[in-house]
């Protein structure tokens, strides 16, 4: 446990109990007094978690909220001593994760912020595994669970065999594939040298994903051999 727990809450008594409790529990804590410090303090480190008292000097914990929220959805957990449905609402509603009312245990607070911290590493894990089952290749984006092509962050539509040989190349920049190969590996049947198929293939591919398919930057041939895909424009 080695999370960055932003703290902000003016009252120093309270401020100090919190902090220390949770640096006891394993955490690591910055301290904000204010919400100016605050939003400093956010842009300055890599904040893991934000608890955050409603009610501050400079300004109120709700813009704090709205502030984060344009820019991180990290977990910010809201103390108050407004305790009341209307300031639990308007404290969610605007993008906190869970709320705390005054006074509260600090055995409550930690068992919340161990749970909204949870909830966030389990979010972030599943988000890089859909990350990671996407390919990038100069400016176009292949999505391999939903079968989509971006380029420049618009749809290109393709047909099946046309995904699956772009997904091959993509998967193995600069690596040469002979037609034989790519035949092989895409139509799942033994190859017997007609080159029709794959050059059909090849050249409506080039259609959709290239600015000037007669001068292709992606899928290079590579003359008497096959193709490749080039990672240089």
């Amino acid at each position: 446990m080695n999370e960055l727990i932003l703290l902000v809450e003016d009252d120093e008594q309270i401020h100090e109990m919190i902090a220390t409790h949770l640096k006891k529990e394993g955490y690591r804590v910055v301290s904000a007094f204010d919400g100016h410090e605050a939003i400093a303090l956010f842009s300055q480190k890599k904040i893991d978690l934000i608890l955050l008292d409603l009610m501050l000097p400079s300004s109120n914990g709700i813009d704090i909220v709205q502030s984060i929220r344009k820019e991180s959805l990290l977990p910010i957990l809201i103390m108050s001593a407004k305790d009341s449905d209307v300031d639990k609402a308007l404290g969610l509603g605007f993008g906190a994760d869970d709320y705390i009312g005054k006074p509260f245990s600090l055995i409550e607070m930690t068992a919340r912020v161990n749970a909204a911290l949870r909830r966030s590493n389990q979010y972030s894990k599943t988000d890089s595994a859909k990350q990671e089952n996407k390919l990038a290749v100069l400016d176009l984006i292949i999505d391999l669970d939903n079968f989509t092509v971006l380029k420049d962050g618009k749809e290109i539509s393709l047909t099946a065999k046309e995904f699956q040989i772009l997904s091959l190349l993509a998967a193995h920049p600069n690596h040469v594939f002979t037609k034989g190969q790519l035949f092989e590996r895409v139509w799942k049947d033994t190859y017997y040298g007609d080159d029709n198929v794959i050059n059909v293939h090849i050249r409506r591919l080039r259609s959709k994903i290239e600015d000037d398919p007669s001068t292709p930057t992606y899928i290079k041939t590579i003359w008497g051999i096959g193709y490749k895909m080039e990672l240089k424009k």
